[in-house]
């Protein structure tokens, strides 16, 4: 169950109508430097700073995101999949998808809550989502069509479904009281091993 704070709880239970915001961060590579770089959107009608986890931080806005599918939590190590639709023609997305290597890059969500009547910010966004880039396509829209970019995340969950191989080499084996059980991994199904017959005579 997610725990909200004070200012946060009391705005909910009011039920006076909710506006909230969602704020996508993404930390992806620059293609000519190499570096890794932060870009920051959300569905807010301008440009905005935010304080997430002490540091300010500023999203874009004015309609660079489309739509953000609506984010479920589950329990468990289930690996959750969300989509995100984003404009081509928007400034920052124009660049962050020519310019950079997303590609399994860290993604995390925020969810911000504002007065109906004043705009004012409730309390710091709270996350609700934290994962990776898992894929970017580019469709073509039909003549006449909105394009789109559309962004597939993975969340978190997802680096508990990897295999440790460094558990299961034979160097690794070798650190853990000199095991050489895989030490003949690297060829194991290339030799042939004879068992209890005569070995085949070589042509």
């Amino acid at each position: 169950m997610r725990t909200f704070g004070a200012m946060t709880g009391a705005y909910l239970a009011a039920r006076d109508g909710i506006q909230a915001r969602l704020l996508i961060w993404v930390r992806a590579r620059n293609r000519a430097t190499g570096a890794e770089e932060a870009l920051g959107l959300w569905t807010g009608d301008d440009h905005q700073s935010f304080l997430i986890d002490g540091a300010s931080r500023l999203y874009y806005g004015a309609g660079g995101v489309l739509g953000v599918e609506p984010i479920t939590m589950q329990s468990g190590i289930v690996v959750r999949m969300h989509r995100i639709t984003l404009a081509p023609t928007a400034p920052e997305v124009a660049v962050a998808i020519r310019g950079y290597d997303a590609r399994l890059a860290p993604v995390e969500i925020h969810r911000a809550f504002f007065a109906p009547a004043s705009g004012e910010l409730i309390e710091a966004p709270h996350r609700v989502f934290k994962g990776w880039i898992d894929a970017i396509s580019l469709p073509t829209p039909e003549v006449g069509g909105q394009g789109a970019v559309e962004v597939t995340l993975a969340s978190s969950a997802r680096a508990l479904t990897r295999p440790l191989a460094l558990k299961k080499s034979d160097e690794s084996q070798r650190r853990r009281s000199d095991d050489r059980l895989r030490r003949y991994t690297d060829i194991s199904g290339s030799v042939d091993v004879y068992w209890g017959e005569a070995k085949a005579a070589r042509k």
